[in-house]
Formats: structure tokens, sequence, C-alpha cells
């Protein structure tokens, strides 16, 4: 956008990773980098990388599951997303959910709030859940985080 090259104030260190500057942690810049090594007077030519926009070049995480609590009928779980949505953009979680059995069904349900509910469930009955996160961002493009791994929990006996 701006047609010119700032530096990230890594310059002649040995480091090999840089952290990008405050300014450049929105997702919806496009950021161009361009690297050299240096020893002494002689320098490499520059090399420039691909384009990286993390709206599109970003593996959303799973959200972490924070705590599980059991009545007879439902499982209430609460979860901390992978990252903190930026003013405009909606996050929502998707919970695929199952009866622990030899031969399950997978239901589903999406959940906006970070303490949800998955009820209608049998009493004394262990069920599994994953969750993954699906963030619709400033274009209106949706994007979906990886998947949690399994947590089983069983029902309270009523």
């Amino acid at each position: 956008f701006f047609r010119t090259w700032s530096g990230m104030g890594c310059a002649h260190t040995p480091q090999t990773q840089c952290p990008f500057p405050p300014e450049l942690r929105r997702r919806r810049w496009t950021i161009l980098l361009r690297v050299r090594a240096e020893l002494g007077p002689l320098a490499s030519p520059w090399v420039h990388t691909p384009p990286f926009v993390a709206e599109t070049n970003t593996t959303l995480g799973p959200p972490r599951v924070n705590s599980v609590s059991a009545s007879p009928d439902s499982l209430l779980v609460s979860v901390s997303p992978p990252f903190t949505p930026e003013p405009g953009e909606f996050l929502q979680y998707l919970v695929s959910y199952w009866e622990n059995t030899t031969n399950p069904t997978e239901k589903k349900l999406s959940e906006s709030k970070t303490l949800f509910q998955i009820g209608n469930l049998k009493e004394s009955t262990l069920y599994c859940f994953s969750i993954r996160v699906q963030l619709k961002i400033f274009s209106g493009h949706l994007l979906e985080g990886q998947q949690s791994a399994p947590e089983c929990h069983r029902t309270a006996l009523s």
C-alpha cells in the first residue's frame, strides 16, 4: 500500500527471526519482506518473499477448553479463542459431539459465546466433543480453524 520499504529493527543481527512491529500486526496488511545476508563488508543480493496476508495465509489454531461441568442432561463447556478478534470480526465456535458408543452419531451446534451448553444428553453417559473456530473477517469471508483434540466427559447421575 505504501510502496516503500521500512526497517523492522532487525538489521545487523545474527538472529534468524524477527517479530513484526506492533503497527503491522493487524490481519489486513499485505506484507512483503526483503532479506539479505551480510558478513563483514560482504552482502548477498536482496531476496523478496511472496506476499503474506495474515487473513489468508494464517492457520487458525483450535480453541482451548478451559473447563467442562457435567449435569445429568448436559455438559457446560468453557473455552478460550486461539486469538483475540479485531473490532468488526465475528468469531463463532463449531462444536461436534457424539455419544461414545460403537456406532456414534455426530451432532453439531454453533455458538458465539465462550461459555455454552451441550444439551439434551442422556444421564450417566460418556459423550465426546471437538471444537473449531470460524472467523468472519472484514471482507465477509469465513476462515475455519483447526479442530481441537476430542475430549470425553460423562454426564452426571440424577
